[in-house]
Order: structure tokens, then sequence, then C-alpha cells
């Protein structure tokens, strides 16, 4: 009995891809309580070919590619929850590492807790070149978003939501509140965002619970190409982009500036404890979030 589907979409990392499903074939869990099913979301690389080579030579494990043709992540990961089989679904991303226990972990915590709705666990943040003296904690929550809240098994911290690539969900959640907004999310290189976030807020106002599991941790490989300026700064402004855009969507657009102008003053005062070069990221990050909320593109 399939009791975890673990979804997994992918664009053009066929490299990194391995990466990701060498730590998907070590579970810990037994191979017939769950499955992975891989996304392909139009890549223009080797990943079909990589994927099946791959199951070829871990039969041991239940591995499926599908192909999504419409582009973009919140599409492809839908894809995935369509295609899958198990009660609990787990989403990870193409460009990070998990730990053995991760398919366990959320098993048991579904199990032990019949109110939750979702889970998210622990993220830590892999260098590839070394974390950069300009990034302070705040930083770097839109590249990696670092998670941790602790050694014990509780709610989801008010305000805090699991990361994209480390969360998941019953079944039965998505089939009563719905799957990813697909007008939300990354469209190929794109660097929107927001599907999470809005699904996270719709489950929030029904009520339903969202619960931190200590056990099920993921590494995430950060590459010395998002670590750039011209990187950072899309980044930073398309995040005020889906800010807007899902402001847009729950009516609370006032709001938003309001809690923008709230940010603004923090991130001043912040900046008197951070060193300059710290400071001056900081404060970019700022300045590109608001003008992507101020675009109506």
């Amino acid at each position: 009995m399939i009791r975890l589907s673990l979804i997994i979409a992918t664009y053009n990392r066929s490299r990194r891809l391995m990466t990701t499903l060498g730590s998907v074939a070590a579970q810990s869990a037994p191979a017939s309580s769950w499955e992975c099913v891989v996304v392909d979301n139009n890549s223009s690389d080797d990943t079909s070919e990589a994927v099946e080579a791959f199951a070829a030579g871990h039969p041991e494990i239940s591995l499926r590619l599908v192909h999504e043709p419409q582009q973009g992540l919140s599409y492809a990961r839908n894809c995935g929850i369509a295609s899958s089989r198990g009660e609990y679904i787990a989403i990870i991303d193409d460009d990070e590492r998990i730990c053995e226990d991760f398919v366990a972990a959320y098993i048991d915590l579904f199990d032990s807790r019949p109110d939750a709705a979702s889970a998210g666990g622990v993220i830590i943040a892999e260098y590839e070149t070394g974390r950069p003296r300009w990034m302070s904690r705040l930083t770097e929550r839109p590249i990696a978003n670092p998670m941790y809240f602790g050694d014990r098994v509780r709610l989801f911290p008010r305000g805090r939501i699991p990361g994209g690539g480390n969360m998941a969900l019953r079944r039965q959640t998505v089939e009563r509140y719905g799957m990813f907004d697909t007008s939300l999310g990354r469209k190929g290189a794109a660097l929107t965002g927001g599907e999470e976030s809005d699904l996270f807020e719709r489950l929030a106002a029904a009520g339903q619970r969202c619960y931190y599991t200590p056990r099920a941790v993921m590494y995430h490989i950060i590459p010395p190409e998002k670590l750039t300026a011209e990187y950072f700064d899309r980044l930073c402004y398309n995040t005020g982009r889906s800010q807007r855009r899902r402001a847009e969507l729950h009516g609370r657009v006032a709001g938003l500036f309001a809690g923008e102008a709230v940010k603004w003053a923090a991130t001043l005062l912040l900046c008197l404890v951070h060193r300059p070069s710290q400071s001056r990221r900081l404060i970019g990050m700022r300045y590109r979030i608001t003008c992507g909320i101020l675009s109506r593109g």
C-alpha cells in the first residue's frame, strides 16, 4: 500500500536532479510504502533520459516519470499530485537532497497527528562556494529559506509556512481545498513565486493545522550563480510582484502597502547593527521588493 507520494517537479536540471534522486533512493522507509513521481516540465536537456536510466538502475524503489506540457511550477506540481497514489503527499525540489528518514518522518507525523492537514520540516542551506559575507539572516531567506524550529514536533510558528522544497499535505487536504494556483509560481526561468504562500494562506483561513517535524530534514544546495547581485535583485523584485499578485487575489492590497512601510522602518533600524556590506544588501532587498509590489506587470 502506497502511504506517501514524493513529488519532484524539474526543469532543465538533470545533473542536480541526480543528486536529489540519490537521496530519495536512500530512504529508510520500506520501499513498498512510498513512491516517487518526477514531473518533467518541458526540459530541453537530458532530464527524461537521465530519470529513466536512474529508475532502471534502482528497481527496488517505485519511481515514475510523467510529463507536464504546460510551463510552470504550479502546473508541474499539480500534475505530480494528480498522477500520484499516496494518502500523503510530500513535495521537494530538484536542487536539494533529503535525509534518509524524510519519507518515514512525514508518514509518522500524519499517522500520529490526525488533525494535521499539512506539514513541513527542517531546511539547511548548503553553499557550494561558502556563505558570502554580505549575507545576513534576513537576506538569506529569499535565497535559501533556512528553517529550524527546535527538536520536537509542534505547530508551525505563527507567520511562517513550510518551505516549498520541504512540505507535505494529506490528499484529503488538496481534494477539499485545491492544489496550487497556476497563476502563481515560477514559469521556466522566471523568478516569480507565491504559490506555496497562497496555498497555506487558504488552509490557515479554513482553520487547518500545519505541523513542523524536525525529522524531515532537507539540504538546500545553493550554487554560486544564485549568489550574484543580479540574481538577488531579480529574485527580490519578483518576490514583490508575487506578493502583490497574492494580495490582489485575497483582497488585501492596502494591508500589503501598510506592511511594507513597517518593514522599511525595521530595515533601517536593522542596518544599525549589521556590517556595511550586509546593510547595503538588506536595503537593496527591501527596495527591489517594494519596486515589485508597486509594479502592475
